[in-house]
């Protein structure tokens, strides 16, 4: 194919209108996880674990002897088996990486119509979802 065919080929691909929806703001919810909130918290909170080992440069045997559990349990946890770690379990995680965790119960926006949970932390690292890194 010459070079000027495949310009002009990328420029039609260009123009064509993509089909899409816009999310929401959890991704859980958008694919019908039956538990989408819970999901998106244990999902930040395995983010935020993440995010801690790698700043601290432990390899997932370091992470998993500072946590009490075997390497393989960490190598589930970084790809994303979210179903395997209750919420409670990846809180102790974190304070086991050095790190309070608190929990603030306040009435909801009334713009809003549905109450919600959300992680909040006070690192650097970026508010990606571990959803929206992982494979399916």
């Amino acid at each position: 194919m010459m070079k000027g065919t495949k310009m002009k080929a990328k420029r039609q691909q260009s123009k064509e209108k993509l089909d899409y929806e816009v999310g929401s703001e959890n991704v859980f919810s958008d694919l019908g996880f039956e538990n989408s909130e819970e999901e998106l918290l244990k999902s930040d909170l395995t983010a935020e674990i993440a995010y801690l080992s790698k700043k601290k440069k432990l390899t997932q045997s370091q992470t998993a002897k500072i946590l009490g559990v075997n390497q393989p349990r960490i190598s589930s946890l970084l790809r994303g088996r979210l179903d395997l770690f209750s919420v409670e379990t990846l809180m102790h995680f974190l304070q086991a990486l050095g790190q309070d965790v608190q929990i603030v119960v306040k009435p909801k926006p009334r713009n809003r119509k549905l109450a919600h949970l959300s992680v909040i932390t006070s690192s650097e690292r970026p508010s990606t979802p571990m959803a929206a890194k992982s494979r399916f």
